[in-house]
């Protein structure tokens, strides 16, 4: 893998140079002659070594000349590589544009980028049931390549590991590992109190993370869909399984208000205290939505360090609720992060649009212009959804796996003094992302993915025999 020099670019509101190699971020230099990241930086107060083999020029770090193409071909999805690479650096003068950390999406279910549409103007029983439906159809090639559309439009809009949480889940991680993306991907148990079900899942889930063990670490999760929908024996099951083989546990919970209702109704306790009582609750616990609570709800999420996954759009959308208890949820301990859904509900995977909307909601009906803050924004799309999935990314900053999306700022939504991010996620849309890197090669450049119009023509294929009943 070729190494990669980014001159002259934006980086925590000053002009870097940033250095990656072998997949991580080697060296960042600022331009008042400095190494190290900005926090690196704010540590040690003052003027840092340059690494052996590279000098200090002026500001700039000097490296070999000329140009070369990047590797391409799957890479490691996860797991990022350290070291120095023998070949030669391709340069990119980056003047006007600014680099952000590729965003971790923590909440969806890629395939579902062929569904959407499919389901508009419906409550969320009716909702559910009518994607049921379609599921009850779809195979490996649906979710294949209803993955790479997925991926394209997650590049395209800046996401470059993705939490998944779906079926066949081994097809939807090899087409996100082709397409240069981080996946992590879920086994979902959904017995619905069928004995004979959950047995064929109990052998699925095993024989699969079996398959998963040459992936890699950080790559497969345990998952079950829901306290409604998943017997109480099952969820025990599973999550004993996760804590066996220190995997991550991702559900939806709390995600509607019938949902809150029934489960109090059926067992004395809310969806989150009776999880709880099953001993599911925990720092691996990856639990989407989080949005109907009460207090001790609250307490417990933050106690136990549960990742809870903000699912705005989705939300809003299906009239499931808007009240996401960021504040007291981040003050509890809970890991607060950002996730789109499936396209079946949010209808895209824009993660700049779901800052937005999850930033605008919050201070709306808190009445609170102040509610969830610039930095942590951002943080939620970025670096706590790396710290939720135990990978290496979602910072840059020195040895951090290098996925680094490069923005375009020679446009009218920068033009103002206001700082970065402002502009970036209140004013601009996701096309002023020009390029993205993840795990040190280019995964789209000038706003081009490879391969998409043979994904588009699959798609269309496998769509074609759901619709004709094949």
């Amino acid at each position: 893998m070729g190494a990669i020099l980014l001159k002259n670019i934006l980086l925590d509101g000053r002009i870097s140079d940033i250095f990656i190699d072998n997949g991580r971020i080697g060296k960042i230099v600022w331009h008042d002659g400095r190494w190290g990241s900005a926090e690196m930086m704010a540590g040690q107060g003052g003027q840092d070594a340059a690494p052996d083999g590279y000098a200090v020029n002026g500001n700039f770090v000097a490296v070999p000349d000329g140009a070369v193409g990047v590797s391409s071909g799957a890479v490691d999805a996860v797991d990022c590589t350290g070291g120095m690479s023998s070949g030669t650096v391709e340069i990119i003068d980056c003047t006007g544009k600014a680099a952000v950390p590729g965003f971790v999406n923590m909440h969806t279910h890629a395939a579902m980028s062929l569904m959407r549409g499919l389901g508009e103007d419906m409550v969320f029983g009716d909702w559910i049931d009518r994607i049921w439906g379609v599921e009850s159809r779809i195979d490996e090639e649906y979710v294949y390549w209803g993955t790479k559309v997925a991926c394209v439009e997650m590049l395209r809009t800046g996401t470059t590991s993705f939490n998944d949480h779906y079926w066949f889940s081994p097809a939807g991680y090899r087409a996100a590992v082709e397409m240069g993306l981080r996946p992590v991907v879920s086994y979902v148990v959904m017995d619905k109190g069928s004995e004979a079900e959950a047995e064929r899942e109990k052998e699925q889930i095993q024989r699969m993370y079996e398959e998963s063990l040459a992936w890699g670490p950080h790559r497969f999760a345990a998952g079950f869909h829901a306290v409604y929908s998943v017997s109480p024996e099952m969820i025990v099951w599973v999550a004993g399984f996760a804590a066996e083989h220190g995997l991550r546990l991702h559900f939806h919970l709390s995600e509607t208000e019938q949902e809150f209702r029934n489960c109090l109704k059926e067992t004395g306790l809310t969806p989150v205290q009776y999880l709880d009582s099953l001993g599911v609750l925990g720092p691996n616990a990856i639990a989407a939505h989080t949005l109907w609570l009460d207090d001790l709800d609250v307490e417990l999420l933050g106690s136990r360090h549960v990742n809870c996954v903000h699912n705005i759009n989705s939300n809003l959308k299906l009239a499931s609720g808007y009240r996401f208890r960021y504040s007291e949820l981040k003050a509890a301990g809970a890991n607060i992060c950002i996730g789109t859904d499936g396209c079946a509900s949010s209808n895209n995977m824009d993660m700049l649009e779901a800052m937005k909307t999850s930033a605008i909601v919050q201070k709306a009906w808190r009445g609170d212009p102040s509610a969830m803050p610039l930095d942590e924004l951002l943080a939620m799309a970025t670096s706590n959804g790396a710290r939720a999935l135990g990978i290496g990314t979602g910072e840059i900053k020195e040895g951090a796996c290098a996925d680094i999306l490069i923005v375009d700022t020679d446009n009218s939504f920068f033009l103002s003094d206001a700082p970065f991010l402002a502009n970036f996620i209140y004013s601009a849309h996701s096309d002023c992302i020009s390029s993205v890197i993840c795990n040190g090669r280019f995964v789209m450049r000038d706003r081009v993915v490879e391969g998409e119009e043979e994904i588009l023509e699959n798609a269309r294929k496998v769509l074609g025999k759901i619709r004709n009943g094949n």
